[in-house]
């Protein structure tokens, strides 16, 4: 039988002629960080610091053990990032170009001193451009030029540390006979009856030896031969439970047992779980152009989706832990689709793990994002080689439902000057439409593939038509007011953002002693987008009195307008399903503390833009929107009952009066959208009138509800004009310590009510984000991570309560 013995203790990094300790999986940032030798890159400016590691030569070693009992013993690495040189007592094993694949090596009857000699990522990316020639990119660091992570190297949210180490799991495995070296569940189901059609590569030592393999799903047994060095065996499970989407249904796993038989002796076992259902995207023409619509075992979904970066820039140091505990988050705030983005990686097994348990569709890029790839040798076998194995490894997760081709590039060519520079040279297309999609429907013909995104589906339409396939929204935060988010319906929105600082106890860890201003040193420094502070600025411009020397002022504002600017997209789409089949907003996780399009900040703290991602992605939706005819109210009720009820609508003043008042009653079917004109005697005129149109009613007269489930409780807003021309009234407000949390209680409007519960303790979190009340309305908010002890606790809430004010 096959053993596997995992090569964890007893690495050192080699320094400065010294020896350090060495965690292995790891890379050489986080060893010297815990050896004392770097300082911490997230805090203050300590990444310039540090920037000479990516240009260094680094060696690990460790002791091998001679290897005996059976025929054949691999090392196998599952990552290298990513230039190395793997040597056994000085005889060189193998060498390794690409951080996206793993590497095996024959060790049999050997032992010895093991090394592994990484080069600098940067002199190998320099020497490929040299002899390939220069390709443009979205930034100036060679990322496009060798097979590793390109955010390594810095992105308009990340900083530039370009790692190096052993950064997925190393093992022995000893073996005789055969070894199982591929295995390719494909997944289907038919009238009721799931089928696992399991093909099998093996590795043989000894060629005459007679195989099988045996496999065992749902407590149903099957058995086939192996002829040579592949084999099929299939699985019929009658009466399967189908998985679903979370909100869908539920997500029942079926359990995968595959055993490789010599004369009924087992040799190698592979074990996975695998999930029962139908995916489909469909790209048909119609009469708004060409559509891009998830369908889930029939059951066509409006996606809910939210772009993932690497948690951490340091890739080794997520755990199962935290990738349960972020992507957690994720499905709280009802999201149900997860994009892995191209400049990242191949997710790791815990991550699929956690989204086939939370009902969470994956759609994972291959890794090219904003630039221009060369497709020739070196590149294009790496490419190819880390394509097979990863579609192969993640294939039998029924969360992944999209295999997508690149990040921008597609749309980078057309429209980023860089058709006119490369002239005839390769630039990646070739791998998007042609290598990738090969490889995809050979080896995983049950899941679909896109060319890219954003991608209109062919060169007939500009890459990033919004009337075909998917497109990315970023002239609005680079240009325009987030209002222009109303301008067109996409077919689908892949991409779409607004930036704000992480949480002010983030902000103090990570610049500590620093007078916090928006252009304060650490600040400047953890904002990496171009001009970034400059669009947060005109962005404020546009709506409010900019707070002139207040930073805790312009930290509630921004923080308030990114959730607005959010808000204001997801409605205007969800309120044109089925057109609109789904936005995936840029982004849902940081990777270090930074200003950013993140809802969680890099310490894990929730922005007021994830609370409000709760209501917005809800399953049902009241929104107020403006449209030709005037001003609609649309019912959005993704749920799959029919939602019916009745809407409140008042006309009022800043100061709490009623101007009028009617109650609509109105009718959502299920998986549908309602929508109907507001009375025009109800529609609000200049800046002291606004219009609350409430669903459903609160547990409590005057009190607030979540507004989360069933219609209970949701209510909109429609303000016709910008704040900075709304004569607030001074707010003023109580508060009282509740068991759990506080309770608010208004005296007259507080509109984007905000508790910044990590001011009261760095551990605290609300239950909530921006809330807005009417006078005598109160609310409770809940707060965990924090006690309240006492009175002086009470007036600590009101210094950590924020709202629209009048203008100074």
């Amino acid at each position: 039988m096959l053993e596997a013995t995992p090569l964890t203790e007893g690495w050192i990094l080699k320094h400065e002629g010294g020896e350090l300790p060495a965690s292995v999986p790891g890379c050489v940032h986080t060893d010297l960080l815990a050896a004392g030798v770097i300082p911490d890159p997230f805090v203050g400016q300590g990444e310039r610091e540090v920037a000479w590691v990516g240009r260094r030569e680094w060696t690990y070693e460790t002791d091998l053990a001679t290897s005996d009992g059976h025929e054949q013993t691999d090392l196998v690495f599952d990552g290298l990032d990513t230039v190395a040189e793997v040597l056994l007592d000085g005889r060189l094993l193998g060498r390794t170009r690409n951080m996206h694949r793993s590497y095996r090596f024959d060790v049999t009857g050997l032992g010895g001193r093991l090394s592994v000699r990484f080069g600098s990522a940067y002199a190998e990316a320099e020497a490929v451009r040299g002899k390939l020639g220069e390709r443009p990119a979205a930034y100036a660091e060679p990322y496009q030029y060798l097979r590793k992570m390109a955010c390594s190297f810095g992105w308009d949210w990340g900083p530039t540390l370009v790692t190096a180490g052993i950064w997925r799991p190393v093992r022995l495995e000893r073996w005789s006979t055969a070894r199982l070296a591929r295995v390719r569940p494909l997944v289907t189901v038919e009238d009721g009856s799931g089928r696992v059609e399991v093909r099998v590569d093996v590795e043989r030592s000894r060629v005459e030896a007679r195989l099988a393999v045996e496999a065992t799903v749902g407590g149903v047994r099957a058995r086939a031969e192996i002829d040579g060095t592949s084999g099929t065996v299939r699985v019929e499970v009658p009466d399967v439970r189908l998985w679903w989407p979370r909100g869908y249904g539920e997500q029942p796993l079926y359990d995968v047992e595959l055993t490789l038989l010599h004369e009924d002796r087992p040799l190698d076992v592979w074990r996975r779980r695998v999930g029962f259902r139908t995916v489909e995207l469909d790209r048909g023409p119609d009469a708004h152009g060409t559509g891009f619509t998830f369908v889930v075992n029939r059951e066509r979904l409006f996606a809910r989706g939210v772009n993932w970066i690497p948690d951490d820039v340091f890739p080794s140091r997520i755990g199962p832990d935290r990738y349960r505990r972020r992507l957690r988050q994720a499905a709280d705030a009802g999201v149900d689709l997860v994009r892995v983005w191209g400049g990242g990686i191949y997710e790791s097994e815990d991550f699929y793990d956690a989204c086939d348990e939370l009902g969470l569709l994956v759609w994972q890029d291959f890794p090219f994002a904003c630039a221009a790839y060369p497709e020739e040798q070196p590149l294009r076998g790496e490419v190819e080689a880390e394509a097979r194995e990863n579609v192969v490894r993640l294939m039998p997760h029924p969360s992944l439902v999209l295999w997508n081709g690149n990040n921008e590039n597609l749309w980078g060519f057309r429209d980023w000057g860089w058709e006119r520079r490369l002239a005839s040279d390769s630039w990646g297309e070739g791998y998007y439409l042609g290598v990738l999609p090969r490889v995809v429907a050979e080896l995983d013909p049950t899941r679909p593939y896109a060319a890219g995104s954003p991608w209109s589906g062919s060169w007939e339409h500009h890459p990033n038509d919004p009337a075909h396939g998917t497109h990315h929204s970023w002239e609005v935060w680079n240009r325009e007011d987030y209002a222009d988010y109303r301008a067109n319906v996409p077919r689908f929105v892949a991409e779409f953002g607004w930036q704000a600082p992480p949480a002010y106890a983030t902000l103090r860890r990570a610049l500590p002693g620093e007078v916090l201003a928006p252009d304060s040193p650490g600040m400047l420094h953890h904002q990496k987008a171009d001009d970034g502070n400059g669009k947060l600025e005109r962005g404020l411009a546009r709506h409010f009195a900019l707070p002139e020397g207040n930073f805790d002022r312009w930290h509630y504002l921004t923080q308030i307008n990114q959730a607005r600017a959010v808000a204001t997209g997801i409605e205007h789409w969800r309120a044109h399903w089925p057109v609109c089949a789904g936005t995936v907003v840029w982004q849902l996780n940081d990777c270090w503390p930074v200003t950013s399009w993140a809802a969680i900040d890099g310490d894990g703290r929730e922005k007021p833009l994830y609370h409000e991602l709760r209501r917005l992605y809800a399953d049902r939706l009241l929104t107020l929107q403006v449209r030709e005819g005037g001003l609609v109210s649309a019912a959005v009720n993704q749920s799959a009952r029919v939602w019916s009820g009745t809407l409140a609508l008042r006309r009022m003043s800043v100061e709490g009066l009623v101007i009028g008042s009617a109650n609509v009653s109105f009718t959502a079917g299920a998986r549908s959208v309602a929508d109907f004109a507001v009375p025009r005697e109800l529609v609000p005129v200049g800046p002291k009138e606004f219009l609350v149109a409430d669903a459903g009613g609160s547990s409590r007269p005057g009190e607030v509800g979540s507004g989360d489930e069933g219609g209970e409780g949701l209510r909109a807003l429609h303000f016709p004009a910008a704040d900075r021309d709304i004569p607030y009234p001074r707010p003023r407000f109580e508060v009282a310590l509740v068991p759990g949390g506080i309770e608010v209680t208004a005296r007259t409007l507080l509109r984007d009510l905000l508790l910044q519960a990590d001011r009261l303790d760095p551990a605290a979190r609300a239950d909530r984000g921006r809330l807005t009340l009417l006078p005598g309305e109160r609310v409770t908010i809940g707060v965990r991570g924090w006690k309240s002890r006492d009175d002086q606790d009470a007036a600590a809430v009101r210094t950590a309560l924020y709202c629209m004010e009048p203008h100074r």
